[in-house]
């Protein structure tokens, strides 16, 4: 077995849902992968990964509005405002989505269904740079 390691990092805009289903492919297909698994692991407290549809736009505006709805801003029992009305919601949401995924490798591809890729979620108002762990087991 061989280990690769890489850090990928993603821009975000704002709040919202980022493919960014390529650039791991295509860190993948830099190395001698056949067959293995992906590790993915997002170090951020206000950020996760989310594994989704990413054919149709409407499936992630759908995702949106339901963190929106299950951890909306602005609650007045809200304490830890320290970075903004944001702050709590957005580590409310990072605690109700993966902040790590696993994906198999087959035949040097990521085994995802025809219709899925891979979101970084931001849940903060402002955009920031977002760094997300790529670690591959490869069967030699």
């Amino acid at each position: 077995m061989t280990f690769y390691k890489s850090i990928i990092t993603i821009n975000t805009n704002g709040r919202g849902l980022y493919d960014f289903t390529d650039q791991i492919d295509s860190q993948i297909r830099k190395w001698p992968v056949k067959d293995g698994m992906a590790f993915l692991f997002v170090q951020h407290t206000s950020a996760s990964l989310v594994i989704n549809e990413n054919y149709a736009s409407s499936a992630r505006q759908d995702l949106e509005h339901f963190l929106n709805r299950i951890a909306p801003e602005g609650e007045s029992w809200y304490e830890h405002t320290m970075e903004g009305k944001d702050d709590s919601p957005a580590h409310m949401r990072t605690m109700i989505t993966p902040t790590s995924l696993t994906i198999p490798i087959d035949d040097g591809k990521l085994s995802l269904g025809t219709w899925q890729g891979i979101f970084i979620a931001e849940h903060r108002q402002q955009g920031h740079r977002r760094k997300v762990l790529l670690r591959v087991l490869a069967v030699d």
